[in-house]
């Protein structure tokens, strides 16, 4: 299992690494800042290079215990050592938009106790479904100043990895399901937006709620008797 810098450092978009092995045309990295997609979070996309050639990184996934890096064209051999590019822009509005769909399933369970049913995201704009059993115009206002007003209080977002004990002692996050890992996972990793949400949760994210921008309440439609669908859009620049 290669080194995983995404888990403890969101921020990395460069690195040097060596490539240990090859299937295809997809290669596992000794170290990788290559987020493989989960949770809802795409994998990213970027770059690999050695010497004068570079590679583009089409996507990246988890399988077992490595992340395989698919690239266009031969990969590069065993042992070769490669410099690693994230596609930054892409990689930082996924991670403004992770965000901001903790702090509003954050909010949703504070105020109104509503729990998460299904999520997904791209690029600034994310959709999740909440218990609800009706929403209304009014409603959907009333979240959006609330959801707001989180990401102007600049709450810090801080990330942790538990053993797996410690973590299932903390009740916050039996609502989110943890309880539902395999017992083989002996490490749980935790993101905390400080004072409003706590989750089990392995995608990448902003270091404070204020880098998150406005979020924009685009749409909201029911899913089901206790399914509501809302879907949100942030801005382009900050």
């Amino acid at each position: 299992m290669g080194e995983w810098l995404f888990q403890t450092d969101a921020y990395v978009k460069e690195f040097q690494a060596s490539v240990i092995a090859v299937r295809g045309n997809a290669v596992a990295l000794d170290r990788t800042a290559f987020y493989p997609g989960g949770g809802g979070q795409p994998p990213d996309r970027g770059f690999l290079s050695a010497g004068e050639r570079t590679w583009e990184v089409l996507t990246a996934r988890k399988e077992g215990e490595e992340i395989w890096h698919e690239v266009a064209g031969d990969p590069p051999p065993p042992g070769t050592m490669v410099t690693g590019r994230l596609d930054w822009e892409r990689r930082y509005a996924l991670m403004r938009t992770h965000t901001a769909m903790h702090i509003l399933c954050g909010v949703i369970w504070r105020d109104y106790g509503a729990r998460v049913t299904g999520g997904n995201m791209e690029p600034l704009r994310g959709r999740m479904d909440f218990e609800f059993e009706t929403m209304r115009a009014e409603l959907v206002r009333e979240i959006e100043e609330k959801i707001n007003a989180e990401v102007a209080a600049a709450r810090a977002v801080v990330v942790r990895i538990l053993p797996r004990e410690e973590a299932f002692a903390i009740p916050d996050l039996i609502r989110t399901r943890i309880n539902l890992l395999p017992e083989g996972i002996r490490q749980v990793r935790v993101v905390e937006i400080v004072g409003l949400d706590l989750q089990a949760d392995g995608g990448t994210h902003v270091a404070n709620t204020r880098e998150v921008g406005r979020i924009h309440i685009v749409d909201y439609k029911s899913k089901g008797r206790l399914n509501k669908r809302i879907e949100i859009a942030l801005e382009e620049s900050l």
